[in-house]
């Protein structure tokens, strides 16, 4: 029943619930222009201005990284370079000391081969002279036990030194010459 009263009323054009009062239109859209100016001056330009601020916070720090990026790739050319020049100066280093290993060595060497002739020089120097010592001694030896076997054979003294040494060396010399054919 209510229905069919409100459907006559709206007939009659008393009452029309979707359409608003004319006062409360009024109001609404002074309230919506309020609204609207105050968003319009105030919250507008500090949005825009937080935007711009975001905005250049965000350019400023892109524009921060590739600087930084840039100074990274800078300072790892830098270090590339710089650690280049040091294997250079490394090997160069290590080329120069075999090198010089090499110069030392071959010194050592030097120095050991003359060493080694200078020792095998004096040992022979001193097998001579022991040589030579011992000659001379055996051939003493030898002309004293000749004189005294040709003493007893002959069976006079051969006392005379002069005379003995004649003898000797007469004895000596006959027999390194037949040594020295029998070698032949």
């Amino acid at each position: 029943m209510k229905l069919a009263a409100t459907l006559l009323a709206a007939e009659e054009g008393e009452f029309n619930p979707l359409l608003p009062h004319t006062y409360e239109l009024v109001v609404g859209i002074f309230a919506f222009l309020v609204v609207f100016f105050v968003v319009g001056r105030m919250l507008v330009p500090r949005i825009q201005k937080t935007l711009a601020e975001r905005t250049d916070a965000i350019e400023g720090g892109i524009k921060r990284a590739e600087e930084a990026q840039a100074e990274a790739q800078a300072l790892q050319k830098r270090y590339s370079e710089q650690l280049e020049e040091a294997r250079r100066d490394a090997a160069r280093l290590r080329e120069e000391a075999r090198e010089q290993a090499a110069q030392i060595k071959a010194e050592l060497r030097e120095e050991a081969q003359a060493e080694a002739r200078r020792l095998v020089e004096a040992a022979h120097a001193q097998i001579e002279a022991d040589r030579q010592a011992a000659f001379a001694q055996l051939r003493t030896e030898i002309g004293r036990l000749s004189t005294d076997l040709a003493g007893r054979i002959v069976g006079e003294s051969l006392e005379d030194e002069a005379r003995q040494s004649r003898i000797v060396d007469r004895f000596l010399d006959e027999l390194e010459s037949s040594n020295a054919q029998a070698v032949r």
